[in-house]
């Protein structure tokens, strides 16, 4: 007598299961996806205001459509409210904004490059915020690009907002030093961004180089800084404000607009 050996699936029981819930479900992949966005909690972002670093992740879990919340800190050691104080820096020791707060992984990051990055691994399964191809040259250019806004574009801009308008001492030196870096950065950003006319920063599609840039670009009235000489980066600024996810971003840290 033959006994026929049982047919063993490629996908496991929960394929299945999806499957008989969900016919219309092709593949383990979707069903993840749907299961994702249906039992997602709110993630919580760690933020100020005025600051450039928490928007450009509102901006990207607004890109897709992750919930979160937003609590506000003050600058100062005030135990319970300041970011310096005892209560804040239990979540980032650092003492400086974002931080970022997800309860369904339990994961808290800090420094707003670890906190994209974070997004884009668990949250981004599209590739949205990714960079158009997935070949390594692809995937070195936004590193390449976000690295240079984290490391030269960011701190530079800082440095000039600092020495123009917190300084009490007025050091001139300093400010014609940090703003000629800035305007260096500028110039690298405005050769770059001929490659799609002003589009987005890498050439085929905004990414979360273009979050990243955004905030910290859109600071330069406040540094007393002029985009005169740049038009194509003037074009792209204007053409992020016009994004849905930039405008709800600014809204929900700041409460307004990012214009």
């Amino acid at each position: 007598m033959l006994i026929n050996k049982p047919k063993h699936h490629s996908n496991n029981t929960l394929t299945i299961k999806a499957r008989t819930l969900y016919p219309k479900f092709i593949n383990m992949q979707t069903f993840l996806k749907r299961s994702l966005s249906t039992m997602t909690k709110p993630l919580l972002l760690h933020a100020h205001a005025t600051g450039p670093n928490p928007i450009k992740i509102a901006i990207a879990l607004e890109a897709l459509k992750v919930p979160y919340d937003v609590q506000q800190w003050e600058f100062g050691d005030d135990p319970k409210k300041g970011v310096k104080g005892e209560a804040y820096l239990k979540i980032n020791e650092n003492g400086r904004l974002p931080s970022l707060q997800d309860p369904n992984t339990g994961v808290v990051a800090w420094e707003s490059g670890a906190c994209m990055n974070y997004i884009r691994r668990v949250y981004d399964r599209e590739g949205q915020l990714g960079p158009a191809g997935k070949k390594e040259q692809d995937i070195v250019d936004l590193e390449k690009w976000e690295y240079f806004l984290l490391t030269n574009l960011a701190p530079m801009l800082g440095q000039v907002n600092w020495f123009r308008n917190y300084h009490e001492v007025k050091n001139q030196d300093a400010l014609d030093r940090y703003s000629a870096q800035v305007y260096r950065c500028f110039g690298v950003l405005e050769g770059q961004l001929k490659k799609s006319n002003g589009k987005s920063i890498l050439p085929e599609k905004i990414t979360a180089v273009d979050y990243h840039a955004e905030p910290w670009v859109r600071q330069y009235t406040f540094a007393g800084l002029s985009l005169d000489s740049y038009p194509l980066l003037q074009r792209w600024l204007a053409g992020m404000a016009k994004l849905e996810e930039v405008k709800r971003g600014y809204v929900k840290v700041k409460g307004q607009g990012p214009e």
